[in-house]
């Protein structure tokens, strides 16, 4: 079979570091497996466009690999292109690149590595709220500029103890969040979810359950956004729902880019009605050099904690999702059942939960 994996340049890091999996150099580790199987394997980055490498290659490829942090965006039409195409995997969580429904016409199996990022991914929001709320980014630019004004930086410089958080989304990721910040001592957490946990997990959390996204931000001080990309989330964060926030709210967002709407996230931490606004994902990957989050800042000159797409590609989460690419290739080569948990519907939300009906109420 011919296989195609869409993944990113790693280039002299991934030279020097042969753990970086998820690169085009390092293949997640598949090639002595796959060619040891008869099977052929093309591997690159290049995605995007009539002239890439996917859409030369989707043609004719029996199983296409991409990955969140550097997607391959099979759309319906290229779906329509794809005679041969039996599986996609995602290596690592979430396959919102792909066009399901399309794929689901062409009874395509859509698969992912469910759980290869949660730790990575709740660690990393942890750390994003505490960089908004203690004014890292701003402390560490003075410092490499030379400059030594502590007033500047304490002036917007806050506990995390007695604040109120919240998060959008209670899963796999939403849940380990709450987790990690139980130990915070903070006033109040929050969470809005479709499902709501399981008693005694809430119990663990100390987390209260709320009926809508406008009631859970009108009260946090933190908002988090842990929840997938489909219809019923995109755009879920626009100018309207903003104003419902608390003024000088902070919001972090691991989840996707395109839940929030990018110009109006800008608009609000410019105005100073977002104190900052925080995470890895971004509506177009990679992002354009003139995308808004890049340079934004509060009136302090703060406010800003945006990184590219890391944060569940860690060296220990990229051996979790190359391993996990694997079996699921095995189980497909062998004709042996799939975990249930790896299918991407599995992981769908329905698309009027999350708020899209009417006024983002359940």
């Amino acid at each position: 079979m011919k296989v195609l994996a869409i993944l990113y340049k790693g280039f002299r890091a991934a030279k020097e570091e042969p753990r970086l999996l998820g690169t085009v150099e390092n293949e997640l580790g598949l090639r002595p497996y796959l060619e040891s199987k008869g099977h052929k394997y093309i591997v690159s980055s290049s995605k995007d466009g009539p002239d890439s490498d996917l859409a030369k290659h989707i043609k004719d490829v029996d199983i296409l690999i991409t990955t969140p942090f550097h997607p391959g965006y099979l759309t319906r039409d290229l779906v329509d292109q794809a005679k041969n195409l039996k599986l996609c995997v995602t290596a690592g969580v979430g396959s919102d690149h792909i066009d399901l429904n399309a794929a689901q016409d062409k009874k395509i199996e859509v698969l992912e590595v469910s759980g290869s990022n949660v730790v990575s991914v709740a660690e990393h929001v942890v750390m994003s709220i505490l960089l908004l709320v203690r004014n890292f980014v701003p402390a560490h630019e003075q410092i490499t500029r030379g400059d030594w004004q502590v007033s500047d930086i304490a002036r917007n410089a806050f506990d995390l103890e007695g604040k109120t958080i919240g998060t959008i989304g209670a899963g796999r990721i939403g849940h380990r969040v709450l987790q990690r910040l139980k130990s915070f001592n903070t006033k109040e957490l929050l969470y809005y979810d479709y499902s709501p946990l399981p008693p005694d997990a809430e119990k663990e959390v100390g987390a209260r359950r709320v009926d809508t996204i406008e009631e859970l931000v009108k009260q946090c001080d933190v908002v988090t956004i842990n929840a997938p990309l489909h219809e019923g989330t995109l755009g879920l964060i626009n100018k309207e729902m903003l104003s419902n926030f608390k003024p000088g709210a902070w919001l972090v967002n691991t989840a996707r880019g395109a839940i929030c709407v990018a110009e109006d996230i800008a608009e609000a931490v410019k105005s100073g009605h977002l104190n900052g606004y925080a995470g890895d994902v971004w509506n177009m990957q990679p992002a354009p050099k003139d995308h808004p989050w890049r340079y934004m800042k509060n009136p302090l000159g703060g406010g800003n904690g945006m990184v590219p797409h890391y944060s569940g590609t860690t060296l220990d989460a990229q051996a979790r999702y190359a391993e996990g690419t694997r079996k699921i290739l095995e189980n497909f080569f062998d004709g042996k059942p799939q975990d249930p948990a790896t299918s991407s519907w599995a992981a769908a939300t329905p698309k009027d939960q999350y708020g899209t009906t009417g006024k983002h109420s359940m």
